[in-house]
């Protein structure tokens, strides 16, 4: 960790001896403390972005904040593979699979600390009340999720633009976040961007199911405090052909490592 608290190194663990907040060991299990102390970050980075302060570093900032916080409420992080996000040539395609909030939140500290980058998101996001302003200050790739010929040409026109300026693009390929990952389900929009772009694409693996859903509020679920958290970044590569084979290497690097990871 560098003193902005930055990863800066290729991988890493949460520290062994990092215990939970005391307020979070008082909850008994429940997200009493993490629910209204993540909401109350979610505020103050709304609150920046309506006074156009919310610039990348600081993006990058709140969301390594997020993480620890996770940390304090007994999350074991494992993150691998940092330093290929700075190996790739130029811009690239993020593609992962989604399983909760938690990579959603998570990410930009990873990635935005070390290159501009944005996120195919769901326009509902953009207007609501609390996410909305900071979205919109991240200036994302939003879709609808009702008309697929709409969003895939969105996801074209607005991802092309972005690698073309510099920005390099997150897409989850699932429609919703699920625990268990399904191939049949993962679409190709992150591959046709890439090919589109000429932009390399990074794989991403993540198993984040530490942070549940929830029943009243989706977004602040319970919290799996005896489920690690693991995160891992592929070597970029270049699209050779249709697409067709660097599809199945992104499902391949996902499934392979989630087959690990179920093992331990």
């Amino acid at each position: 960790m560098s003193t902005n608290n930055f990863i800066t190194t290729d991988s890493y663990t949460t520290d062994a001896n990092h215990s939970r907040h005391i307020l979070d060991t008082l909850s008994m299990g429940s997200s009493l403390y993490f629910g209204p102390k993540f909401l109350s970050m979610l505020w103050g980075s709304r609150s920046l972005a309506l006074q156009n302060k919310f610039d990348t570093h600081t993006w990058a900032k709140r969301s390594m904040d997020i993480m620890h916080l996770i940390e304090d409420c007994g999350a074991k992080m494992h993150i691998e593979g940092l330093d290929n996000i700075d190996k790739a040539e130029g811009p690239v395609v993020f593609i992962s699979n989604h399983m909760s909030m938690l990579e959603s939140m998570v990410f930009p500290g990873l990635i935005a600390s070390r290159r501009e980058v944005t996120f195919v998101v769901k326009k509902s996001l953009t207007t609501h009340s609390l996410f909305g302003p900071t979205m919109r200050a991240r200036k994302p790739i939003a879709v609808d999720r009702k008309d697929p010929i709409s969003d895939f040409k969105t996801v074209m026109a607005e991802g092309v633009e972005s690698i073309k300026n510099g920005v390099s693009v997150v897409i989850f390929p699932q429609s919703q976040r699920m625990v268990q990952f399904d191939p049949e389900k993962f679409n190709t929009l992150g591959i046709k961007l890439a090919k589109k772009s000429k932009a390399q694409i990074i794989p991403v693996a993540i198993k984040t199911d530490f942070w549940g859903n929830g029943t009243l509020a989706k977004d602040i679920g319970a919290l799996k405090r005896n489920k690690p958290v693991h995160i891992k970044f592929g070597e970029p590569f270049s699209i050779e052909g249709p697409g067709k084979k660097e599809h199945q290497q992104v499902i391949d690097f996902i499934q392979s490592n989630l087959e690990t990871w179920n093992k331990g």
